[in-house]
């Protein structure tokens, strides 16, 4: 009996919880199952295409959105502290004010054009390793910043939730200055610093083409 009792162990023994520990379900899985299942919720609308996914992939796939938010983070990552952190910073906010503009229509002449002269300006300041004072650079960046929340805000499709779909367009900005940054931060090394300045080169250059689309 001693050796049936001691080859079935109880369910609170610590072996068994052990052998239960190496084969937990993927937090990361639940995470984004649970993620999915909110989205819709957090809509509001019912529709993916207009709640915070839409404001998320609004930037995304906006080639002039990109390379300006793009440059943004690389611009700061080039100039070092405190830019590196208050140019993200001023950015979001301000794009933010502008998008709240854009939805409620008012008026903002040149919209398109400021959007591309944000890449062809911020590339240059790259490509230059232009270092004004930084509040020119932040009066600078947020001027950019409310062409491109203007934009947001004012394709806004119809009967969607404008907080959830500012929130995805904002978040996904943020996304994108983080990526200029990790990419700004190879300016440490000599070849690195190269390549950012060319990578701002690249940008003002996608300017140019983005502006002469505008006209």
């Amino acid at each position: 009996m001693s050796r049936l009792w001691v080859g079935r162990p109880m369910l609170s023994s610590p072996g068994l919880a052990m052998k239960h520990r190496r084969h937990p379900i993927p937090f990361a899985a639940i995470s984004l199952l649970l993620a999915l299942a909110c989205t819709p919720a957090f809509a509001h609308t019912g529709s993916m295409r207009g709640g915070f996914v839409g404001g998320f992939a609004h930037p995304l796939f906006g080639p002039d959105h990109v390379v300006g938010m793009v440059a943004v983070g690389l611009w700061g990552a080039f100039l070092g502290p405190p830019a590196i952190w208050l140019l993200p910073i001023v950015f979001p906010l301000v794009m933010a004010f502008g998008g709240v503009i854009g939805i409620l229509g008012v008026p903002l002449p040149g919209v398109e054009i400021g959007i591309a002269l944000s890449a062809i300006v911020l590339g240059l300041m790259v490509l230059l390793a232009a270092k004004p004072p930084l509040v020119v650079a932040a009066v600078l960046v947020g001027a950019f910043a409310i062409f491109h929340g203007y934009a947001h805000g004012a394709e806004l499709p119809p009967g969607a939730d404008a907080v959830a779909y500012s929130v995805g367009f904002v978040v996904a900005t943020g996304l994108l200055h983080l990526t200029g940054i990790a990419s700004g931060l190879l300016a440490r090394w000599p070849a690195g610093r190269i390549a950012v300045r060319a990578a701002g080169g690249v940008i003002a250059v996608a300017g140019v083409a983005f502006l002469a689309a505008a006209r």
